[in-house]
């Protein structure tokens, strides 16, 4: 099975015609559905944006959130209208998807949940802190523990979503937007450094995936994810792989991944 897998689109920065042309190039593979792993748009215009692309491409489009799909908007109110959208399925809404017979697709947005690297002392400010109204203007210790709180949503829903999936499945795909490993947040062909990681890695679904892959050494798993603009990929363990997705303003790609 193939799908087409889109990341950091951001078809906010394309006019109408920019994105119709996308959509068709989306719509020439030769995909049975597609899988977006975040910041499609911003809070105001995902849903219209995200319509449009999925009556281009005619097929079934699942999708986690970004970052950036939050801007201008608050967390809770976003997802409420995500889990309501009928034109693509959100993931986390969506829960275990039967790819085929052997093959689950799952989700979750995931967070830059201020783990790794050095999150006391980063001078690294984000756009985040001031376009998403959940944290905007919040002091470091606030901000850090309401990261914390997002990424361990994440890694809860991603947890109960994978340990269904491998009642039947023997290969798990994950969308996620966030790298949830070190290893995979890459930029400009290297791994992110210590001041950046806090905020481009999430810890607490690195943990849950990890743990779930060491219990069942008879599946696999394969993340997708993006958030950095870097490409790489990174092997956490003999059964789970991680592959990052570059990206850049006003030129969204399309990459066929063969998931079964």
């Amino acid at each position: 099975m193939r799908l087409a897998w889109l990341t950091d689109v951001h078809l906010n920065f394309l006019d109408a015609a920019a994105r119709a042309r996308f959509a068709a190039e989306v719509a020439a593979t030769d995909t049975a559905g597609v899988v977006i792993t975040g910041d499609i748009a911003e809070a105001d215009s995902v849903e219209p944006l995200l319509a449009e692309l999925a009556a281009g491409v005619a097929r079934p489009v699942w999708y986690v959130l970004g970052n950036h799909d939050y801007y201008g908007g608050a967390i809770g109110e976003v997802r409420t209208r995500a889990r309501a959208f009928a034109a693509a399925r959100w993931l986390p809404a969506a829960g275990v998807v039967r790819l085929t017979d052997d093959v689950a697709l799952v989700g979750h947005d995931g967070w830059g949940d201020a783990r790794l690297g050095n999150p006391a002392t980063t001078p690294v400010e984000l756009s985040d802190f001031y376009a998403i109204r959940d944290l905007a203007w919040l002091d470091r210790e606030t901000r850090a523990a309401a990261l914390r709180r997002l990424g361990d949503d994440a890694a809860a829903s991603l947890a109960r979503d994978v340990a269904a999936a491998l009642a039947w499945a023997r290969h798990v795909v994950v969308a996620t937007h966030v790298p949830p490993f070190r290893d995979a947040c890459w930029h400009e062909g290297r791994i992110s450094d210590d001041d950046w990681l806090p905020y481009f890695t999430c810890a607490a679904v690195g943990d849950a995936l990890r743990a779930a892959m060491t219990a069942r050494p008879d599946a696999r798993m394969t993340v997708y994810c993006g958030h950095t603009h870097g490409g790489g990929e990174a092997q956490v363990l003999p059964n789970l792989r991680v592959v990052t997705g570059a990206a850049a303003y006003g030129a969204p790609t399309v990459r066929v991944i063969h998931v079964a």
